[in-house]
């Protein structure tokens, strides 16, 4: 059996992920490409994911790409997560990944209608809401935001409250783009924050929704698809991670690993795990690199066994929810990370040690982070361990250092 080692997946990580310097891309495109799709449940991740790993990135080229040219789409899919979708990647998990979200959303919202008494039909009360909205979008080609849809389709005036959770119509506008009849367009707040539009697909995509053109596809094919370009992105990887990553069973993953006749491989620490048959080649090692990640990175949330970059420091890079805070990197390894200060630089905290090569290198790298966001600093909902102690360094005068 092929094996593929440790140091083989950082190199992999390092070039495909386009992480190492050299290896960085020159669109957002490419660079979403790179991860197959971008995490984009805190709005500012999305931006610093493009800044580490595009050239020269401006906030205006990663705004052309989603309002103007708009090839890049949000879209909730894998584990019930927004992700940013390359345009062309939508007829692959529209029936896929996001209809399983959309089929358990909706079955969980429909029992929920229920048991509060808004209905005694909670399917037939969807459809309803469907209907209504589809058809004051259909009035409105630049889209509606969530308020906006409350406040011209009156049933959707509620607050649905159970043991498990409130909801209201930004929920059932989230269930609808899950399964495809409205689709996520302008933000009208800032970069930071997200207060998005609704708009029906043919007015933000064009005439025909996306795959229209050419044969349909079905989950099987969907399935297959997004499996056939994560095992580009982020092979090899074990059968289980893809089962977390797509929030799938592990028949889906069985059947699409089959289909695309992926060639298991050995890994260290007795594991096995999965390439495409023709990307058995050895990655040639990057030089030296480093990298600044932003909070549940696609990068840093790629794998469900992270030993081969997260060694001993899961627990404080990773909140109890099993959320990624912001990450330190070098040499495809992640050793510490990073956090504002008052005046809006940014500081990176170490969880062990490492060369003075690679310090100078991570303190210039935050340096130009600090320079891009031009005094703008980042609050996020996804505070790490180490982002807390390093935290509390700052606000005590000490190191933000927390060295193992």
């Amino acid at each position: 059996m092929h094996h593929v080692s440790d140091d083989q997946r950082r190199a992999r990580l390092a070039v495909r992920h386009a992480l190492a310097p050299s290896a960085r891309v020159e669109t957002v495109e490419a660079a979403t490409k790179a991860v197959t799709v971008m995490h984009a449940t805190e709005p500012a991740t999305v931006y610093l994911s493009y800044w580490a790993r595009v050239n020269a990135v401006s906030f205006a080229d990663i705004d052309r790409a989603f309002y103007t040219d708009r090839s890049l789409v949000r879209q909730l899919a894998m584990r019930r997560t927004l992700f940013v979708f390359p345009r062309e990647l939508l007829p692959a998990v529209l029936p896929s990944a996001s209809a399983r979200v959309a089929t358990t959303e909706r079955t969980r919202m429909a029992k929920d209608l229920v048991s509060v008494g808004v209905t005694d039909d909670g399917h037939a009360w969807l459809d309803r809401a469907r209907d209504e909205i589809l058809a004051l979008l259909a009035t409105v080609p630049n889209g509606l935001t969530a308020l906006e849809v409350r406040q011209a389709v009156p049933m959707l005036d509620i607050t649905v409250v159970t043991p498990t959770a409130t909801w209201g119509a930004p929920r059932v506008l989230t269930l609808l783009g899950a399964a495809g009849d409205v689709v996520r367009a302008t933000n009208t707040s800032h970069w930071r924050t997200a207060r998005l539009r609704w708009t029906l697909p043919n007015h933000w995509l064009g005439e025909h929704r996306v795959g229209e053109e050419g044969p349909a596809l079905d989950a099987t094919s969907g399935y297959r698809e997004i499996v056939r370009r994560w095992l580009y992105s982020f092979g090899p990887g074990t059968e289980a991670d893809l089962v977390w990553w797509l929030g799938a069973t592990k028949s889906i993953v069985r059947t699409a690993l089959a289909e695309v006749n992926a060639v298991e491989v050995s890994l260290d620490r007795g594991g096995t795990g999965w390439l495409l048959p023709n990307d058995l080649d050895d990655v040639a090692t990057p030089d030296p690199w480093v990298a600044l990640l932003p909070v549940l990175d696609p990068t840093v949330m790629g794998w469900q066994a992270r030993d081969f970059y997260l060694g001993p420091h899961s627990n404080q890079v990773f909140e109890a929810r099993g959320n990624a805070g912001t990450t330190a990197w070098v040499d495809g390894r992640v050793v510490g990370c990073w956090i504002h200060t008052e005046s809006g630089a940014v500081q990176v905290s170490l969880l062990e040690p490492v060369s003075d090569s690679a310090r100078q290198a991570l303190d210039a790298e935050a340096q130009r982070l600090t320079a891009w966001l031009d005094g703008e600093r980042v609050a996020t909902g996804y505070m790490s361990p180490a982002m807390k102690a390093a935290a509390r360094a700052l606000r005590a005068g000490e190191g933000t250092d927390n060295v193992q």
